[in-house]
């Protein structure tokens, strides 16, 4: 189920798994930086795809060669399955 929050145990290992990522306010969250605008605007294209294939949308913010990520299941109140995919699909990314 989808909508089933991850329980400690789970949460721990995505933490270990994906160690650039922060568990804060029932969200993972993570800053990525590029060489220039033009490398984070196409790395936010890449991410919009993932979001459209899961339907599942981050909340992001960009300024310049940064891009902030914060992910959670906002219906469940937390981190489900689908967060960890998202996740799972932008570390998977060409060179990040």
């Amino acid at each position: 189920m989808q909508d089933r929050l991850l329980d400690a145990s789970e949460l721990e290992e995505i933490i270990s798994n994906f160690p650039k990522w922060e568990y804060r306010e029932k969200s993972l969250k993570q800053d990525f930086m590029f060489s220039d605008f033009s490398e984070a605007f196409e790395f936010m294209v890449q991410v919009s795809e993932i979001a459209e294939d899961l339907n599942h949308h981050p909340d992001w913010s960009n300024s310049w060669n940064k891009v902030s990520i914060s992910i959670s299941t906002h219906s469940a109140g937390g981190l489900t399955a689908l967060d960890l995919k998202f996740v799972e699909k932008v570390e998977s990314l060409p060179g990040i």
